[in-house]
C-alpha cells in the first residue's frame, strides 16, 4: 500500500470513502466463513438498497446464519438454544433477504462454497453459484472484477506500534489482494477491527500499511459466530476408528469439520491415551481382521510418540483437542533440506551438532543465499550474533567467511562460532481458516504466545497444494493423510461430495479435489474419503450411499484412494476395476449390497458367479450398535466427546423431536390422526407440560399441532419423562 491507512471509527463513513475513491460499481470479496466484517457489509447492502444506481456484487463463501427451525415446533424448540449461543451475534442483512427471494436487482451475491444443504432451492444462489477449486477461488473473485477486499482484523499495540492480524482468515484475501497491486486496478482493502477474534501470528500478522481502511470501534467487537457441536453417532464412531488406524505416527493430518472430524479426533486420543482399550475395540469390531494388512502398511495402532503436525485448510477445534493430548506436536521448518534431515533423524532439532552443517552439503545445499540464511537463522541453525553479509557469513567475533558449507574454512567458523543450540519457530499446524464453537476461540485467546505462534494461519496457496514449494511441502507432508467427507460413492470408486445429479449444489468442492490430487502427488500421501454407508429419506426409508453410478461427480475415478464407511476401509488405489468394486460392496450396507452386486455383473464388471465373503455379508446398523455396546458403560463413545452447548433437557427433547419427525414422515395419515384424536391423547402427564409449553403445544390450534403434541408426548414417555 502507499500512504498509512485511513482510521474510521464508523462503518458508514467507510462505505462514503469506498463510494468516493472507487465509485458505484462495487465488487466486493469478501472471505469464507467467520471473517466477514457483517456490520460493513450491512452497511453497504443498505446503501445499494436506497440508492438503485449502486452496483453491489458480493462474491464469498459459506455465509453463516444462525440456526431457525424448519418448522413452528423446530423453531420454537432452538429459541432459547439461539438466544444463548448466538446472542448479540451481527447477521448478515444481505444473507437473508437472499433467502427471502427480496435481493433488489442492483445486488448480487456469488458464492463458491455454501452451508452445506442451505440454498439447495433458492434460485438466485444456485445460479450465481461459482464452482471452483480453494486455490482458484482468489483468482475467480478477481476474475469477477473485484475492487473492494474487506475483512474482520484484530489488533495490539506492540513498541513497533499497532499491528493487525487477519486472524480466522489470511485463506485467500492476500493472494487476491497481490492480484490486485499487480493488476493496477483501482482497489481499497478495508479491515474491521474485532477484539473477540484471537491474534494470530506468523502469516497473518500485518501492519497497518496492509490497509487503505481501517474500521476501530468498540461497537465492531461482537460476538463471534459459533459453530455448535453436533452429536457423533454409532456409525460416525465406526468410520472415526477406522480412520484412526490409518494414521501414521510422525505423519501430517488434514481434518474437515463436523461429526466425523470429532470421531476421527476422540479415536486418536483414545489411541494414543488408553491403547489397550482402542486395540480390544478394533479387535472386537472386526477392524484388524478385515484391515490389518493395510493398517500395518500405511497406518498404526500405537500411541503417537513423534506426534502429528497439521496441514489443512480449515482450522478445526480437534486439533486443539490434539495438541492439549500431546498428539499434535511434530514441528516443521522451512526449509527442505533442514526438513528432510530433521525427517531421517539426522538432526536432532533439540540438539544441533556440527555434522548438520555436511549433511546440509551432502543434500546439495552448499552456498547460502541471504534469503536461505534469514529461513535458517529464524529457526536457530544460526545463532543470532551471526550475520550474512553479501555472500559471506559474519562471525559473532567478526571472522568473514564466504557464505559456503563445502568450503572447510567456512565450514570450521561456523561449527565453531555461528552454530545455534537447538532449532526453534517450529510449526505444528498450517491452517488457512478458522471456524468453531465458542470454546474454541476462547482457548485461542488463551493461548500463550509461545504455544500460538506454532500455529501459522495462512494462504490455502501454500496449504492445498505443492506447487508454491514442492520441494519443502513433500518433507513437511510425510505420511500425509487428507481426510475429507463424501455424500456418496460408486462402484467406479468416483465420489460425490458437494451437489446433486439434477445441477443442485449442496456445498462446493472447497478445497477437497486440492488434497486428494496432492494425495497423489505426495510419495507417502493417501486420500481417505469417509462416506457414510446409508442415509434415511423419511417416507423412502433408507438408500445406499454406495451407488452403482451417479450423474454428478467431485472427485473421479481416476483419483480413487481410500474409500471409509461405518462397515470397512476400501484400498482402492492401483485397483482394477472388479477389484475396485469388490471392496465397495465390502463396506456398503448389507441390505443393498445384492442389488448392487448384479448391477455390476449385469454390466460385466463382475464375473457372473462372483459372492460377497461371508464376513462381509452382516452390515447392519444393529451389528454396530451391539459392538460399542459393550463399551459405552465404560464411558466410551459418548454422544459428544468434546462437549456441547446445548444442555441436558435439549439434548433429550433434540431426540424426541427427531424420533417425531420419521413417525410422522413415515407412518400412514389415518395413524397420525388418530394418534391426535383418540381420547387418551387429551390425557397430558404433568412431567410433559414443561416441554409442550416449550415447545408451544399446550393448547393446540389445529389437527397438525394436535397430532405433533400426540407424538412428542408418546417419545416424551419413551425417554422417561
Amino acid at each position: 500500500m502507499t500512504g498509512p491507512a485511513v482510521m474510521l471509527d464508523d462503518v458508514s463513513q467507510a462505505v462514503d470513502d469506498i463510494i468516493a475513491r472507487i465509485g458505484k460499481n462495487l465488487v466486493v470479496g469478501l472471505p469464507l466463513g467467520l471473517g466477514k466484517p457483517v456490520e460493513l457489509v450491512n452497511a453497504l447492502y443498505a446503501r445499494a438498497v436506497q440508492d438503485g444506481s449502486l452496483q453491489l456484487k458480493i462474491l464469498t463463501a459459506l455465509s453463516l446464519e444462525k440456526p431457525t427451525g424448519s418448522s413452528a415446533i423446530e423453531s420454537a424448540f432452538l429459541k432459547p438454544f439461539v438466544e444463548r449461543v448466538f446472542g448479540g451475534v451481527p447477521e448478515l442483512d444481505v444473507i437473508a433477504a437472499l433467502r427471502a427471494n427480496r435481493l433488489p436487482a442492483n445486488v448480487q451475491v456469488c458464492e463458491f462454497f455454501f452451508r452445506p444443504g442451505a440454498f439447495m432451492d433458492n434460485a438466485h444462489a444456485q445460479q450465481h453459484y461459482i464452482s471452483s477449486n480453494y486455490t482458484h477461488a482468489a483468482r475467480d473473485v478477481f476474475n469477477h472484477g473485484c475492487n473492494v477486499v474487506a475483512q474482520m482484523i484484530c489488533k495490539r499495540d506492540t513498541p513497533e506500534g499497532t499491528r493487525y492480524s487477519l486472524s480466522c482468515n489470511p485463506d485467500t484475501p492476500p493472494e487476491l489482494v497481490d492480484m490486485l497491486r499487480a493488476s493496477g486496478r483501482p482497489h481499497l482493502v478495508v479491515g474491521v477491527v474485532n477484539q473477540n477474534l484471537p491474534f494470530m501470528f506468523n502469516d497473518a500478522e500485518v501492519g497497518p500499511e496492509a490497509f487503505h481502511i481501517v474500521v476501530d470501534h468498540a461497537r465492531y467487537t461482537s460476538p463471534l459466530f459459533s459453530n455448535p457441536k453436533l452429536g457423533v453417532t454409532t456409525p460416525d464412531h465406526m468410520i472415526g476408528l477406522h480412520a484412526s488406524s490409518l494414521i501414521k505416527d510422525g505423519g501430517t493430518l488434514q481434518l474437515g469439520i463436523g461429526a466425523l472430524g470429532d470421531a476421527i479426533v476422540y479415536a486418536a486420543q483414545l489411541r494414543h491415551a488408553q491403547n489397550a482399550e482402542y486395540l480390544k475395540v478394533l479387535g472386537d469390531c472386526g477392524i484388524l481382521a478385515n484391515s490389518g494388512t493395510l493398517i500395518k502398511d500405511i497406518g498404526g495402532t500405537a500411541p503417537f510418540e513423534q506426534g502429528l503436525y497439521g496441514a489443512t485448510e480449515m482450522f478445526v477445534d480437534g486439533y486443539l483437542h490434539l495438541l492439549r493430548a500431546g498428539i499434535l506436536k511434530r514441528r516443521v521448518h522451512d526449509f527442505w533440506a533442514l526438513q528432510q534431515l530433521v525427517n531421517e533423524g539426522r538432526c536432532d532439532p533439540e540438539h544441533l551438532k556440527p555434522q548438520v552443517l555436511d549433511d546440509l552439503a551432502s543434500l546439495g545445499v552448499r552456498v547460502i543465499r541471504g534469503a536461505d540464511f534469514k529461513v535458517l537463522q529464524h529457526h536457530g541453525l544460526f545463532n543470532d550474533e551471526t550475520c550474512y553479509d553479501e555472500g559471506h557469513i559474519v562471525a559473532p567475533d567478526g571472522t568473514r567467511v564466504i557464505a559456503n558449507v563445502a568450503d572447510p574454512q567456512s565450514r570450521q567458523v561456523m561449527a565453531e562460532q555461528c552454530l545455534g543450540q537447538r532449532l526453534r519457530n517450529g510449526i505444528v499446524l498450517h491452517g488457512g481458516f478458522f471456524l468453531g464453537p465458542l470454546d474454541f476461540y476462547e482457548g485461542l485467546r488463551r493461548m500463550p504466545e509461545a504455544q500460538a505462534r506454532e500455529i501459522c494461519m495462512t494462504g490455502v496457496s501454500k496449504i492445498n497444494q505443492l506447487d508454491r514449494n514442492p520441494r519443502l511441502y513433500r518433507q513437511q507432508r510425510v505420511h500425509a493423510r487428507f481426510m475429507n467427507t463424501g455424500i456418496l460413492a460408486t462402484l467406479s470408486g468416483a465420489v460425490c461430495s458437494d451437489g446433486l445429479e439434477d445441477l443442485r449444489v449442496v456445498s462446493g468442492v472447497g478445497g477437497q479435489y486440492n488434497f486428494v490430487a496432492m494425495a497423489h502427488e505426495l510419495p507417502t500421501g493417501r486420500s481417505i474419503l469417509m462416506v457414510r454407508a446409508v442415509r434415511d429419506k423419511g417416507k423412502g426409508g433408507p438408500s445406499s450411499n454406495i451407488v452403482f453410478n451417479y450423474g454428478h461427480t467431485t472427485i473421479p475415478r481416476h483419483l480413487r484412494d481410500i474409500v471409509i464407511t461405518e462397515y470397512g476401509i476400501a484400498d482402492l488405489r492401483s485397483r482394477t476395476d472388479a477389484e475396485v468394486i469388490k471392496a465397495l460392496l465390502n463396506i456398503a450396507d448389507s441390505r443393498f449390497q445384492g442389488g448392487l452386486m448384479d448391477a455390476a455383473k449385469r454390466a460385466g464388471k463382475l464375473e457372473p458367479g462372483y459372492q460377497i465373503p461371508d464376513a462381509f455379508q452382516h452390515n447392519l446398523p444393529e451389528r454396530l450398535e451391539r459392538q460399542l455396546a459393550g463399551f459405552r458403560p465404560r464411558q466410551l463413545f459418548p454422544a459428544f466427546p468434546f462437549g456441547t452447548d446445548l444442555t441436558d433437557e435439549e439434548v433429550m427433547l433434540g431426540k424426541v423431536l427427531r424420533a417425531v419427525k420419521k413417525r410422522a414422515d413415515t407412518a400412514p395419515k389415518w395413524q397420525l390422526a388418530w394418534a391426535a384424536l383418540w381420547p387418551g391423547a387429551w390425557r397430558i402427564p404433568p412431567s410433559a407440560r414443561p416441554y409442550l409449553d416449550w415447545l408451544a403445544l399446550s393448547e393446540p390450534r389445529t389437527l397438525q399441532d394436535r397430532v405433533a403434541r400426540a407424538l412428542v408426548v408418546e417419545e416424551l414417555k419413551a425417554a422417561g419423562i
